[in-house]
């Protein structure tokens, strides 16, 4: 399989001291939307999705004022999925399946754009996002990014993958697509795995936010903070992070990790 490394939305949140990992310099902190575009022998698969074309288009209605101006992020439709997908001169139907890790609007908004595509998500997440619940319930959520879209939902049943269970086979692909649940940060978290060449990559979304993190160090403070404020379940989480430090420690020689929001680990995998 051939895997396309995208960012599909830059978010420059203030103040940059709070959140940028060791050596991030004095400029403004980025984080980016890590997604995956994965070539199929039936087709494709976007893992994750960004922010999508209406999200940019009407910023404050889709994604919410708080979201814009807390996150900052730069609204640049050259950035959404369809109009990278389109440069590489593919459709929209060609996409067949879209993998998010969570429906947070951050790594749904694409959703939309993908009319045609069946939506693999784990049944918790959709079941957390209908009911928008929680302190942030209403800000995290917005249906109006996939209220139209077919999905398929998965309990976190199945079988074992370098020691995480209850994972699952995308149904209907004929190509190595697991989805492994990792639950903390949103009822429904799930990573996504993909066989390429001869290794995995593990698009672990939210379970961490910055490279330490899966190296068994903390995430700069900034982070730290904002994955508490948003978490579900911290045990479970902070059970997850350590399994994805263990993972990396135990078989980097057969996965490759990364989390959705690190740059510097988006701009190496992304780098030919």
């Amino acid at each position: 399989m051939h895997v396309h490394h995208l960012n599909c939305a830059t978010m420059c949140p203030r103040p940059a001291a709070l959140i940028q990992s060791e050596g991030g310099g004095l400029g403004p902190a980025r984080l980016v939307c890590h997604c995956l575009l994965v070539e199929l022998r039936d087709g494709w698969a976007l893992v994750d999705s960004g922010l999508g074309t209406r999200d940019v288009a009407q910023a404050r209605e889709r994604l919410g004022a708080v979201f814009v101006r807390a996150v900052a992020p730069t609204l640049d439709r050259d950035e959404c999925a369809l109009t990278q997908l389109t440069r590489l001169g593919l459709k929209a139907s060609d996409v067949r399946y879209v993998l998010p890790t969570h429906l947070d609007l951050d790594h749904a908004g694409g959703i939309a754009d993908f009319p045609d595509a069946t939506v693999h998500l784990l049944a918790r997440e959709h079941v957390a996002a209908s009911a928008r619940g929680g302190l942030f319930g209403r800000d995290r959520y917005k249906p109006a990014q996939w209220r139209d879209a077919r999905f398929q939902l998965h309990e976190p049943r199945g079988e074992r993958w370098f020691g995480f269970e209850g994972v699952r086979p995308l149904a209907g692909s004929q190509d190595e697509l697991l989805i492994i649940p990792l639950p903390g940060h949103t009822h429904g978290h799930a990573g996504i795995a993909v066989r390429s060449k001869d290794r995995w990559l593990l698009h672990a979304g939210d379970a961490y936010f910055s490279h330490p993190e899966q190296l068994g160090r903390r995430a700069p403070i900034g982070l730290e903070v904002f994955q508490s404020t948003l978490e579900v379940d911290r045990r479970q989480r902070l059970a997850n992070r350590t399994r994805i430090a263990e993972l990396v420690r135990d078989h980097s020689d057969q996965v490759s990790v990364f989390c959705a929001h690190d740059p510097d680990e988006l701009a190496q995998l992304a780098s030919p």
